[in-house]
């Protein structure tokens, strides 16, 4: 991934690490040759996607809940422990308000301590059930505070709101990245995200299911693109303060999307249509123009090329 940025090594923490898009971003700054502190309970991340980290005597893996105490000398914080599938969430729903407001404000307290910058990771799910598209980041949203997906929702918006109350009232530096759709290698094929969902389906010859009429959209960002965006984000004095989508805008029809991995997976399996779950948005497309600007950041690889990575990768692990 080209994110390579001239500087001195850090000493970071990565709440969250041994989940998808954690564990990528362990990996990526222990190959620039960072030393990582990784803090997840494991609820929802997995030890086998940090198997490669565990090996390098820079990475330290804690086991803990990031509401516990965070007493580290760090340079660099990531927040990006909760629950992120609505499966999850929906099972979790008071561990992932907790993990978005007591673990939030245990990582800026740690950054806080060390004057070190701190990176929320944030989501597009802040923009609920949006109208209009592609969402700014201007857009203050359309949610449901109180429905079955406000655990999430609100709670990322209270996360994002504390930030900038430290922000403001303490000094704290800052990055708001509010992510988009990310997909690849090591999501869990049932945390019941649509792109796990569909491939595992395909392979097994079990019926695509599709929620609603299929004409929902969503905007696919590969896992080396999404780390690139977060990596450029952390390391950039200009976004400092910032609020940024990072996220593909290559919108995609859930319909159009089943239909292509059928075919790439050469599937004879049919497409099943159920009721659209509770607050489920029909628009998910960033507008990433501050992103272009400020840290010269776009997505680069097209979504055939990163669904066949991750359809080889799927057929590996299930042949294992």
């Amino acid at each position: 991934m080209n994110c390579a940025i001239k500087r001195e090594n850090k000493r970071i923490l990565i709440t969250g690490g041994a989940g998808f898009i954690g564990s990528h971003l362990c990996d990526y700054f222990l190959t620039e040759g960072d030393e990582v502190i990784c803090v997840d309970n494991l609820v929802t991340g997995k030890i086998e996607n940090l198997s490669a980290a565990l090996e390098n005597p820079r990475f330290t893996f804690i086991e803990s809940d990031v509401c516990e105490e965070l007493g580290f000398d760090v340079d660099l914080v990531f927040h990006l422990a909760s629950p992120a599938s609505p499966v999850h969430y929906t099972m979790m729903p008071v561990e992932t308000l907790m993990a978005n407001s007591i673990g939030t404000m245990r990582c800026l307290e740690t950054a806080l301590k060390n004057g070190a910058r701190m990176v929320l990771g944030s989501t597009s799910e802040v923009y609920g059930d949006p109208a209009i598209s592609p969402q700014p980041e201007s857009y203050f949203g359309n949610v449901n505070p109180v429905g079955i997906r406000s655990c999430y929702d609100e709670g990322k918006r209270f996360s994002e709101a504390l930030c900038k109350a430290y922000e403001r009232a303490k000094g704290a530096q800052i990055v708001i990245v509010r992510i988009f759709n990310t997909y690849g290698t090591r999501m869990s094929k049932d945390d019941g995200r649509v792109i796990p969902n569909f491939v595992s389906q395909a392979l097994s010859g079990k019926p695509l299911t599709v929620y609603g009429d299929g004409t929902q959209t969503r905007s696919f960002c590969h896992i080396s693109d999404m780390v690139s965006g977060l990596v450029q984000a952390a390391l950039s004095e200009r976004a400092v303060g910032e609020v940024l989508n990072i996220g593909n805008p290559d919108e995609v029809r859930i319909i159009d999307l089943a239909s292509m991995i059928i075919e790439m997976t050469h599937s004879c399996s049919e497409v099943v249509f159920e009721p659209l779950p509770e607050d489920d948005p029909t628009k998910r497309k960033p507008d990433i123009t501050k992103a272009k600007e400020i840290l010269g950041w776009h997505p680069r690889v097209p979504l055939a090329a990163g669904l066949e990575e991750f359809i080889e990768w799927v057929k590996d692990r299930e042949s294992a």
